[in-house]
């Protein structure tokens, strides 16, 4: 009896400990669970209605959300940053808590325009980095624009006051000199009316700039419109042997401000037939949308540089600044074009190959 009771006993340890050991070795065996960060309440949904761009950074630099803009904007790829820049901050942010604030230039692929973007990092929880991304590049390149302009009009204004004194002058030197004195005076001449235009083109301008609606906007008429401006460039389209052709469909009206409409078609027509050869021809055409006219002006001119399409409707702005002192330009036309299409809610759109010519179309609503 006394042995079967020890070798009973000496089972049930010997059991206890096999059943023991298993346990212990499937516990070393199992993988501790990773508690992943969550988001707080309410953050994913804030963030998806952002303008901004938003990202949320774990504490392994990993990304945990993102919004479309950040994607858009190439912050995010994958789930990582791609900017450097950007990662360094959110590394310090996280290190001591501090909100911090940075504006960079992100260069993409090759061909792609830089952007100037501003940052701000903020900590999220104790373990979140939350980075909201804002694009100023819009606002950077509309502040270099305004001092280009205001630049621009002081040597502008200057060129033509300083012609007119100095051939003033000559005029009182060359008093003795019929012949001298009449070709001054037609030099004058020509200089009083290109200071005339661009004192008149920067006055509309500056009436156009705030791209504000119209108060009360009337029906005008297209054929007039397209009638009006080719008459004012008559005279130059005759001196160059250049045909100005009037076509597409009649009888179609527009909401807006007569003198503005005629003041950018008259421009189009303008630089149509300034940059045309001579004895070509220009083509004014209009056309009915359900709720848009579009009116288009095509010359065989020069045409603009791909390159150059771009930039063409800014301030000052010329394709080829030694041309521009034969054709009289002032370099302010097309931004008033731009700016009466965005008074009247419409858009321009341009057409171009170099050496073959341009097509220019203002779109404007339509009145039914």
């Amino acid at each position: 009896m006394q042995a079967f009771l020890a070798a009973l006993v000496g089972a049930v340890v010997a059991g206890g400990t096999v059943l023991a050991w298993h346990i212990s070795d499937r516990q070393q065996s199992r993988v501790p669970p990773v508690t992943e960060p969550v988001l707080p309440s309410g953050v994913a949904t804030v963030l998806s209605v952002l303008r901004s761009s938003a990202v949320v950074v774990d504490e392994g630099e990993n990304v945990l959300k993102a919004s479309a803009p950040a994607y858009a904007l190439g912050l995010v790829r994958g789930n990582e940053l791609v900017a450097e820049e950007l990662a360094e901050l959110v590394r310090a942010v996280r290190r001591d808590g501090q909100i911090r604030e940075i504006e960079m230039v992100m260069t993409r692929d090759t061909g792609v325009p830089s952007r100037h973007v501003t940052a701000r990092v903020a900590p999220l929880g104790s373990r979140l980095v939350l980075a909201l991304v804002e694009d100023r590049t819009r606002e950077r390149r509309v502040e270099a624009v305004r001092r280009d302009f205001v630049a621009n009009v002081s040597h502008e204004l200057k060129t033509p006051v300083g012609a007119i004194a100095l051939l003033a002058e000559a005029v009182a030197d060359a008093a003795d000199d019929p012949e001298a004195v009449k070709r001054f005076a037609g030099r004058m001449g020509k200089e009083s009316v290109r200071l005339s235009t661009l004192v008149q083109q920067i006055i509309e301008l500056s009436r156009l700039q705030g791209d504000e609606p119209l108060d009360q906007p009337v029906r005008v008429s297209v054929d007039e419109v397209v009638a009006s401006s080719i008459d004012a460039s008559a005279i130059d389209a005759q001196a160059r042997r250049i045909t100005v052709v009037a076509g597409g469909e009649e009888g179609l009206e527009v909401l807006g401000n007569a003198e503005q409409i005629g003041v950018a078609v008259g421009n189009l027509v303008a630089n149509a037939v300034a940059y045309s050869r001579e004895g070509s021809s220009v083509l004014v055409s209009a056309r009915g949308e359900e709720d848009a006219v579009d009116v288009s002006i095509t010359d065989q001119g020069i045409g603009i540089p791909a390159g150059e399409i771009d930039r063409i409707f800014e301030r000052f702005y010329r394709v080829d600044p030694a041309r521009h002192r034969s054709t009289g330009g002032t370099g302010l036309g097309l931004s008033i074009v731009k700016h009466v299409a965005a008074t009247h809610g419409g858009d321009v759109r341009v057409w171009s190959v170099e050496g073959q010519g341009s097509t220019f179309t203002l779109t404007l609503p339509r009145a039914l």
